[in-house]
């Protein structure tokens, strides 16, 4: 059922910060969240006239008041430490003003802990921002990458991240016991469902989106490709190409991996979703300017489709089907192409230099054929995107 269980709250608040945003598709996003239009709009009309609290199932105690006493901010201090014991004074200072409070100073936040002997060390305070790269707009790109593996008192957990680059909103956050593609794709299919499709998304080189340095097609990016979505992946032993989701599982593990290991996989759900919410919609962060991630993010106009649309290839193309041996033959020799594309329609498409050809899926080069260099020993291919190699014939 929509909008119910412990990220109710969470989810009414994803849905009404969306469909505000400029350009909205109000009705595809209460298709998208499984609610009627009637409930949808009286939602809005609700969070317009009340803000959140037209959201909650029944009133709550507003959190200010205009004649608080200084004894009363900082106690509003020591409370919203006590929430996210992780955040330092410039988080603790935007949620106060974000709340109509008189907030002090970040750093008078900072004595105000100490006095109370709260420790903040590596936990919340003080470090310097890093200058990144950031993209345009919203679904651009979206990173992907797995937080290690953890250990629960029964199994283990594999946490899942997609992070979108321009907002840092976080589309997946999902507690997994595996890291196979059949669990990936299950993911992102529901958050292509909810956000929609970005244009483009980048991960690392290990399983299972890719093979490893030079490898880099595997049946889930093939799928992604289907999509109309570019796939990227990061430089080996280069993590900073992954800085926003790397950074992001800090914030994970610091914010929400701390305490006790959890009992398993469901209450890891649980706790994982909880924590997704305030990160997304409540923790200030000091990249966007401490506004939250859902104030920047919106929702993709590029609506999913689970039946794969089929793909027109150019007029001078020589298409191909990829047989299970993931050879396929071409000027009387069967070249090899990437065994991710087994079953799949490709295209062998001639380039500017006579007796070069590009293999092409879609709109991706996954490999080259080289007619100049048949004369040559038979060498292995290495696969990449942005450089593909030259293939001798097998």
């Amino acid at each position: 059922m929509p909008f119910t269980g412990v990220s109710a709250m969470d989810r009414k608040q994803e849905f009404v910060r969306l469909a505000l945003a400029e350009g909205a598709n109000r009705r595809e996003l209460c298709r998208r969240f499984s609610v009627s239009q009637t409930l949808g709009y009286r939602l809005l009309g609700r969070y317009a006239a009340e803000g959140l609290a037209g959201l909650e199932e029944r009133s709550r105690r507003p959190l200010t008041s205009p004649d608080r006493t200084a004894e009363d901010v900082e106690a509003a201090v020591l409370a919203v430490r006590a929430e996210h014991p992780a955040w330092g004074g410039r988080k603790i200072a935007a949620v106060l003003k974000r709340r109509g409070l008189a907030a002090p100073s970040p750093s008078t936040i900072t004595q105000i802990l100490r006095r109370h002997g709260v420790e903040l060390g590596a936990l919340g305070g003080g470090e310097a921002g890093f200058i990144r790269f950031e993209h345009a707009a919203p679904n651009d790109l979206w990173q992907m990458d797995f937080k290690g593996h953890v250990a629960m008192r029964s199994g283990r957990l594999h946490p899942l991240t997609v992070l979108d680059d321009h907002s840092r909103f976080c589309l997946v956050l999902a507690a997994c016991d595996n890291e196979k593609t059949q669990t990936v794709k299950g993911h992102l299919t529901q958050a292509f469902e909810r956000y929609g499709l970005p244009w483009r998304m980048t991960m690392d080189n290990g399983s299972p989106w890719g093979n490893g340095p030079g490898d880099p097609f595997t049946p889930l990016g093939v799928w992604l490709m289907e999509q109309n979505i570019r796939v990227g992946h990061s430089r080996p032993y280069h993590p900073q190409t992954q800085g926003k989701d790397e950074r992001f599982h800090r914030s994970l593990k610091a914010e929400a991996m701390t305490g006790p290991p959890f009992e398993d996989l469901d209450h890891a759900a649980r706790h994982l979703a909880r924590w997704r919410g305030v990160y997304n919609t409540q923790r200030p962060h000091e990249a966007l300017g401490m506004l939250t991630p859902i104030d920047r993010y919106a929702a993709s106009p590029r609506a999913y489709r689970p039946t794969v649309e089929p793909f027109d290839y150019g007029p001078d193309d020589q298409l191909r089907r990829v047989p299970e041996q993931a050879r396929i033959s071409f000027k009387g020799q069967r070249w090899r192409v990437p065994k991710a594309f087994k079953g799949k329609l490709v295209a062998v498409r001639p380039t500017p230099t006579d007796g070069l050809y590009d293999v092409v899926f879609r709109t991706t080069d996954i490999a080259a054929i080289d007619l100049r260099a048949q004369n040559r020993q038979s060498q292995p291919v290495t696969d990449v995107p942005e450089h593909p190699s030259r293939m001798s014939p097998v």
